[in-house]
């Protein structure tokens, strides 16, 4: 990789090549490459005369779509790193988050919380057409491969989220290696679903724009309408589509959805759900059904870690698990034991990642790192957490869950200490635990289980106001039930699997929010 391998050199030489292509469509405006690179122009400019400097990490929180993309490549341009600050997140985990990661500049909008704008200088995104002279940044000198591109905060178990810095090479590393998996076209539509706090957006924005495609931006209000969503993704001819299998579900699964123009479906973020995936896939035309793929990644290994193309025999398996390929061509997966050594074929065993698209580590958490990102000869490699085995049969992986408390839900990866963390803080609360449950739908569902004496209905729903002030919507129990005390094991932690398995067998004069 050479210095001048960055995202912004990238964008800029496609959009040399290609500067009247339709890159970005947003609210049925599109803007072709060469806008799309002057108005980031803008935003660089802007930050280089509030102050950015090279190596700093600037704030983002504007209201989404095209702003999002405008202010990430303006950021990008300045040689800083971007911290997500998506302002439908709660105000407080964003105050949270600025200050741990030292932001004291923050491009923002109309949408930016007043609560960001007390410890930082926001420095307001400009229009897409705006005209004014700016200043063409000097690409060669003012950002190279191993800057920081993003830094992404994922759930604690502490209660404190953690930041992930990732860099362009992390970043570059991962196209380098999808390319011979994944035949990058200029024809190509892709949607940007997901928040630009979830990792899945980096691989949307960037599979889109590096390789001259087209990026279609999904409002808010058609990411919980199937049929709204399904109608834009035939008229605007969407190629490629990235979804968490649950949202899959709920937005398309269960309908007569016509694939159209679509060639590839990639699921992340959690647990392909085979049975949704089969029922939509059965309803295409044999001649024309996507390609599906399922791949497994983790915010800290920048995205996606395996790949796996769905064939048939994938979806009709009744194994425990859920096949997630190989590792990309720039990773290294190892299995190992409890003891650090590596586990025998066929047993599961942690996932340890290595390679080129690993993270040098967390945000200013030196102990935590040299913890889950140990050093060996080839550099630092990753402990996940996740549990896996290698199936010889199958030629993939196979995942298992988690060692620990961390869950995937809804695409996220959900620390359940973290939601337990923040319900002790609650006035009255004593204890408390988290489990996922299977909704009377068949969908999964966070559940909550507090002991709090003191209080009754009125009392969960006043931790439900607090929970909503204070983290994202989808760690806020959907369920919230109050019981006398919380089971143990015989170490004395919360027994988990006693909730659950007595879910359906809840004291008829409880009350629950």
């Amino acid at each position: 990789m050479t210095d001048a391998a960055t995202i912004p050199h990238r964008f800029r030489a496609q959009a040399a090549r290609t500067p009247s292509a339709p890159a970005i469509t947003d609210g049925g405006c599109t803007l072709d490459y060469a806008t799309l690179d002057r108005w980031s122009d803008r935003v660089h400019d802007d930050l280089v005369h509030a102050g950015a400097r090279r190596g700093d990490l600037i704030g983002l929180s504007v209201r989404g779509g095209a702003p999002v993309v405008a202010g990430i490549l303006g950021i990008l341009k300045t040689g800083c790193g971007y911290v997500p600050l998506d302002p439908f997140y709660p105000v407080a985990r964003l105050v949270s988050i600025s200050v741990d990661s030292g932001v004291r500049l923050i491009v923002g909008d109309d949408a930016t919380p007043v609560g960001l704008t007390t410890a930082a200088t926001v420095v307001e995104l400009p229009g897409p057409r705006e005209r004014r002279l700016v200043y063409a940044p000097v690409l060669g000198s003012g950002v190279g491969p191993d800057d920081v591109a993003y830094v992404i905060y994922t759930s604690g178990s502490t209660g404190v989220p953690k930041g992930v810095p990732i860099r362009h090479r992390n970043v570059l590393s991962l196209f380098d290696a999808a390319a011979s998996w994944f035949d990058f076209r200029a024809a190509d539509v892709w949607t940007l679903f997901h928040s630009y706090s979830f990792d899945f957006s980096v691989w949307e924005m960037w599979g889109a724009l590096l390789h001259g495609g087209r990026l279609l931006c999904v409002p808010a209000l058609l990411r919980i309408d199937g049929a709204g969503f399904a109608a834009m993704l035939a008229e605007e001819q969407v190629t490629i589509l990235n979804i968490v299998p649950s949202v899959f579900r709920h937005l398309l699964a269960g309908r007569a959805v016509p694939a159209g123009a679509l060639r590839r479906v990639v699921f992340g973020g959690e647990a392909l759900d085979a049975t949704s995936v089969a029922d939509w896939l059965v309803r295409q035309d044999p001649r024309h059904r996507p390609e599906v793929v399922n791949m497994y990644g983790i915010t800290e290994t920048t995205v996606h870690v395996t790949y796996r193309r769905v064939i048939e025999a994938d979806l009709c398996r009744d194994e425990p698990g859920t096949l997630i390929g190989r590792p990309l061509a720039h990773l290294g997966i190892r299995l190992l034991g409890p003891d650090g050594s590596p586990v025998p074929a066929g047993e599961p065993g942690e996932i340890v990642v290595s390679g080129a698209g690993v993270a040098a580590g967390y945000l200013g958490r030196p102990g935590l790192t040299d913890q889950r990102f140990p050093r060996n000869r080839d550099g630092r490699c990753f402990h996940s957490g996740d549990i896996a085995h290698w199936s010889e049969r199958d030629d993939s992986y196979v995942f298992h869950g988690r060692l620990d408390d961390q869950v995937q839900f809804r695409g996220f990866r959900v620390e359940l200490g973290e939601i337990e963390h923040a319900l002790r803080a609650c006035p009255g609360v004593r204890d408390a635990a988290v489990v996922v449950e299977q909704h009377a739908l068949g969908h999964p569902v966070l559940s909550a289980y507090v002991t709090a004496p003191e209080f009754g209905r009125a009392g969960l729903a006043a931790v439900r106001d607090r929970l909503r002030a204070t983290l994202p919507a989808h760690m806020v129990p959907g369920r919230i039930q109050m019981i006398d005390q919380l089971p143990r094991t015989a170490s004395g932690k919360v027994d988990r699997r006693a909730l659950v398995d007595t879910a359906d067998r809840r004291s008829p004069g409880r009350p629950r929010s």
